[in-house]
């Protein structure tokens, strides 16, 4: 398993142990909280019912002060509101019993309803008594009320002697009533009565007596009625007490249980607390190791992400060196390359016989292998180092597409393959994109068809799909195919897609790799389908971007260009000076050409122009310089005409030269055609639509060519050649010159030579010679590696020299 995959063992533990302490504490938390909720819900039961019991304790001393007051008083309205008072209490403890959890509790509860029934009983009885004591006060009042009497006597009722009847003891009420009656029935009715006054005090003294043996007789039951009175005050006493008493328990009860409960929930809180200090305890002592584990993996991570930028600072020398290595093996192979190449083509040229004539042709073939694998490995180094410069200027696809199909079939003419071509006629107008690139790729595709191809066809299709905006090119073969397991390892660098193909056929398995990075690069994609046996399709993608400036059909020059337009062309190249100002007479433009640039600030001083062409690396006075003073001066006739840059530079891009004061740029090496269009654009006031423009790239395998040069110079063969000799005599001058700056150590004039002679070769797409002149001008080398590229440019030069005089001859 790969340590990267996976979490290290002692992280594992520790986030266990961190899990399992986490549940523990909340599991003992979440029981010692429920725990201690349970009780504070007691705790407030039993508050609740102290309270209650509090309450009870209070009605009850109220019920015993009502009682004391009925017995006192004797009044029905008192002893009403005791029973009142004491019916309310029996709810009260019924209510109560509800909120008890001891069962004996409940049973002295019920013990307080027996006591306070009894007590009700007892106080019943005390008022019996007392209302018999009142018996005896009104037979006490009737004897009085007997003596008083005096004069006249009317009918006598029971309330003239007694106020409360009701309250009288039964017996004193029978015998009150009878002497009543008698006296109703010997007092006369009015005056005339006759009863003498002797009789009169007979019934008086009979009445005293009667009444004296009944006070005699109630002050005997009296004596009684004490001792019962005193025997229930006892009871009434008792009963209070036990009331109390039973109610004190009750009550302490629950106070020993409410304590019990509180003491309870302080041991859980505390249970708690040490609960949460020792998980801390414990916590802060895993944040401590996993602390150290972190830190001592934290320096072994500084330590390996050290080790790993050194290891990475190695590989990226590694990679640096191995490209150099690349670019210095096939720089140093293309040098004697070029000469073996340059040698053959004149030996192609001379009388051989066929046996020579063979060997030059395998001399050939071989030289332009190496020369592809050389390019193949350049273009490979410089991908992964993503120094590809993607151009987006205007080409014609049905021409490249034509040109590589030619040039590769013509090698494979000896295969009996049949070559079609279906080029959707919407892409006969140009396109924006890279060309030199776009070849690339399609000599790659095409070439590779012809190579696994013996016999049968091949179709190469182009054709635009609108919705998606791209352009797809299908080329078709009826090769030896590519098995499905194989056809993505074709992509990979260095591979085949089995070991035979490279015996059998030869390569290095970097084309298609380079194709489809490169595809990637310019924003398409290639892809494949393929059949062993059957043959492969290869499908090219690339994002569509029509020339609108430019119409295929006519890419002459418009009619309606004013007369005498004068264009100030400046360039320090006579030979690119001379070709520029050739093909503006040949589109009827008025060129004033100059070397220097201060030559033609002092012509413009004192004429009219439309124009300006200006070089931008030029001696005394350069392109920004000459555009600062052409704008800086007052007494001129620059009244904010354009200005034209043409540079073989790629350090600015078109905003960075407007900025500078130019309209647009052009990029050498440039065609006629680009020229014209943007020349012609400027002077109708037309938008610009692409400044920067490149001529179309040479094959890989083409020394030179003079295409570029001939469309400047178009069914003019004289011109070509003085143009053609006057390049080489100047390169030989600057070549003497470039030779002598390096005796002398002047690196600057050594650049500047090399600048002079770079614009010509790249405009005939000399890019060996061009690539080491670009090293020259642009980098700051050292004397040596100015010696070591002089030396190698030198005898490149020289080849084609001999070559250009061939021609041209």
């Amino acid at each position: 398993m790969d340590k990267k995959n996976y979490i290290p063992v002692k992280y594992l533990i520790g986030y266990l142990i961190i899990i399992a302490l986490f549940i523990s504490v909340v599991w003992f938390l979440y029981a010692e909280n429920k725990h201690f909720a349970n009780t504070q819900k007691e705790n407030v039961l039993e508050s609740s019912t102290i309270l209650k019991v509090s309450n009870l304790l209070t009605e009850i001393n109220k019920t015993e002060n009502l009682a004391r007051v009925a017995i006192q008083s004797n009044k029905a309205s008192n002893f009403k509101k005791y029973l009142d008072k004491s019916s309310a209490l029996y709810i009260t403890i019924d209510s109560l019993k509800r909120h008890l959890p001891s069962q004996n509790q409940i049973i002295l509860l019920d013990s307080v309803k027996v006591l306070l029934t009894k007590k009700t009983k007892n106080i019943e009885k005390l008022k019996s008594i007392k209302n018999r004591t009142e018996g005896e006060t009104a037979v006490t009042n009737a004897i009085v009320d007997l003596t008083k009497m005096e004069a006249s006597l009317r009918k006598l009722e029971i309330k003239d002697f007694v106020k409360h009847p009701s309250q009288m003891g039964s017996y004193q009420r029978d015998v009150l009533n009878k002497y009543i009656s008698y006296l109703n029935q010997n007092i006369p009715d009015d005056s005339s009565n006759t009863l003498t006054k002797k009789a009169t005090d007979s019934i008086l003294m009979v009445s005293k007596k009667l009444l004296n043996e009944v006070k005699i007789k109630t002050e005997q039951k009296k004596q009684l009625m004490s001792n019962e009175e005193n025997a229930l005050s006892k009871n009434e006493l008792l009963i209070s007490k036990q009331l109390q008493k039973v109610l004190t328990v009750i009550e302490t009860e629950i106070i020993k249980n409410s304590t019990e409960s509180y003491l309870d929930r302080e041991k859980s809180l505390g249970k708690t607390n040490q609960i949460v200090t020792t998980a801390a305890i414990i916590g802060l002592l895993l944040a401590l190791l996993f602390l150290i584990i972190i830190l001592n993996d934290f320096s072994k991570s500084q330590l390996y992400k050290k080790q790993l930028e050194a290891a990475n600072a190695n590989t990226q020398k590694i990679l640096s060196s191995r490209e150099q290595l690349i670019a210095t093996v096939s720089h140093d192979l293309k040098t004697p390359l070029s000469t073996i190449i340059g040698y053959t083509e004149l030996l192609t040229n001379t009388p051989l016989n066929n046996k020579q004539q063979h060997f030059v042709e395998n001399v050939k073939g071989s030289s332009n292998y190496i020369a592809q694998l050389v390019q193949d490995l350049l273009d490979f180094t410089q991908i992964e180092a993503g120094k590809i410069a993607v151009e987006k200027v205007s080409f014609s696809l049905p021409k490249i597409i034509g040109e590589v199909a030619e040039s590769i079939s013509s090698v494979y003419q000896s295969k009996s393959i049949e070559l079609t071509l279906n080029i959707s006629p919407e892409l006969q107008q140009n396109i924006i994109g890279d060309p030199f690139r776009l070849r690339q790729i399609i000599t790659n595709v095409i070439g590779n068809s012809f190579k696994f191809t013996e016999k049968g066809f091949i179709k190469i299709e182009a054709s635009i799909n609108s919705s998606l905006k791209t352009i797809t090119i299908l080329v078709e073969d009826s090769g030896i195919g590519i098995a499905e397991q194989s056809q993505q390892l074709i992509f990979e660098e260095f591979t085949q897609a089995n070991e035979h193909i490279e015996k059998e056929y030869g390569g290095t398995g970097l084309g298609l790799t380079i194709s489809k990075k490169i595809a990637h690069i310019l924003g398409g994609d290639l892809s494949l389908s393929s059949e062993l046996g059957k043959g492969t399709t290869i499908k090219i993608e690339m994002p569509l971007f029509f020339d609108e400036a430019v119409s295929m059909k006519n890419a002459s020059l418009s009619t309606y260009l004013p007369t005498q337009v004068k264009v100030v062309v400046i360039d320090d190249d006579v030979n690119l000076l001379k070709l520029t100002a050739e093909v503006l007479k040949q589109n009827q433009f008025v060129p004033i050409p100059f070397t220097l640039a201060t030559d033609a600030l002092d012509w413009i001083a004192n004429n009219s122009f439309d124009c300006i062409l200006t070089d931008i690396q030029m001696p005394i006075m350069d392109g920004f310089s000459f555009v600062q003073e052409l704008k800086k001066r007052a007494n001129t006739n620059y009244k904010n005409q354009a200005v034209i840059a043409i540079t073989g530079k790629n350090d600015l891009d078109l905003d960075g030269y407007r900025k500078r004061g130019f309209t647009t740029v052009i990029h050498k090496p440039y065609s006629p055609t680009t020229l014209i269009q943007i020349v012609e654009a400027i002077v109708n006031r037309e938008e610009v639509a692409h400044a920067a423009n490149v001529i179309e790239p040479k094959m890989p395998h083409e020394t030179y060519t003079l295409d570029n040069i001939k469309a400047f110079l178009p069914n003019e063969k004289e011109s070509l050649i003085e143009v053609i000799q006057s390049f080489m005599d100047s390169t030989a001058d600057n070549l003497k010159t470039l030779e002598q700056a390096i005796i002398l150590g002047n690196q600057a004039e050594s650049k500047n030579s090399a600048h002079k002679m770079n614009p010509m070769f790249k405009q005939i797409r000399a890019h060996e010679i061009s690539v080491i002149l670009d090293q020259l001008e642009l980098k700051d080398n050292s004397l040596a590696e100015i010696t070591s590229l002089f030396e190698t440019v030198k005898p490149k030069i020289m080849t084609l020299f001999e070559l250009l005089k061939k021609e041209i001859n």
